[in-house]
């Protein structure tokens, strides 16, 4: 008989513990990165999903999709400020914003989860008033931060098997529409289902300590520590911090992970090992 075949049925059957314990379980993915810069990529991350989602987990997908906007944007030629770094979100580059997170990266995302047999539904935070949102900083424009969450919607479709594919924009209360960073909302998201794992994808193995190697396993007091002395810097504070918010929100635990790798999500979830730096309170 083929070594691989039965390579392939061994990991299946070590797989079914996990499987077993993350029935019924919410897992709230940030997808962006890597698992969305090409056809072959997006399709792999798609048929994870989808068997997720056939073995009883309910995924809730939340994207980013920043460098579309910016090829949008110079396609259009429309100009950007910049405030300490980050991009003014005036109310011609919304316009931008919303129509390609809503419309081009939501969309094809939905195709690819259902060309591999899934049931995907896109919305955006102003959906059915999932996420209401202020100011982020007055300098920055219509850039938002979540107050509230309302999940009803994501858990109605949870119960008749739909996955939900989340734009990150959402509304204030006076109506006008709000861009969030795709990590914030995929974080307030997960708080507000009491998720059991938030997923943030990166372009990086994981955490990683002083010496340069990746942790496998972090407290939120650890993280706390290396944000202070230096150690968690970049553009990984954000992520952290996300994570973080997460947990003091009610999400059991929230996982960096290497969103490059084959099948990370899988490895995440069914497998022993997993494929980054997952964080609990400790």
């Amino acid at each position: 008989m083929n070594r691989d075949w039965i390579a392939t049925a061994k990991t299946l059957s070590q797989a079914l513990p996990y499987m077993q314990r993350y029935a019924d379980a919410t897992v709230v993915i940030k997808l962006g990165g890597h698992a969305m810069g090409s056809d072959e990529a997006m399709d792999e991350f798609a048929r994870d999903v989808t068997l997720m989602r056939q073995v009883g987990v309910n995924p809730v997908i939340v994207h980013g999709g920043g460098p579309m906007i910016n090829a949008m944007l110079k396609r259009l030629n429309i100009q950007s400020e910049f405030v300490d770094g980050q991009r003014v979100t005036d109310e011609a580059t919304m316009e931008v914003v919303e129509m390609v997170l809503s419309g081009l990266v939501n969309a094809r995302i939905v195709q690819a989860i259902s060309e591999q047999g899934g049931r995907a539904v896109g919305l955006s935070g102003k959906d059915s008033g999932l996420i209401i949102c202020e100011h982020e900083d007055p300098r920055l424009g219509l850039v938002g931060r979540p107050t509230r969450v309302n999940p009803r919607i994501l858990r109605d479709m949870a119960d008749k098997g739909i996955i939900p594919v989340i734009a990150p924009l959402g509304m204030g209360d006076g109506g006008e529409t709000f861009n969030i960073n795709g990590d914030t909302a995929a974080g307030a998201i997960a708080a507000s289902l009491k998720a059991d794992r938030l997923l943030l994808l990166t372009d990086v193995a994981g955490v990683k300590n002083a010496e340069g190697e990746v942790l496998t396993e972090l407290t939120a007091a650890q993280i706390r520590e290396m944000v202070a002395d230096g150690t968690i810097a970049g553009g990984m504070i954000p992520k952290t911090v996300t994570a973080l918010d997460a947990l003091e929100g009610g999400v059991r635990a929230a996982v960096i992970l290497d969103g490059r790798a084959p099948n990370a999500c899988l490895l995440e979830l069914f497998t022993e090992h997993g494929a980054g730096s997952i964080i609990r309170q400790g």
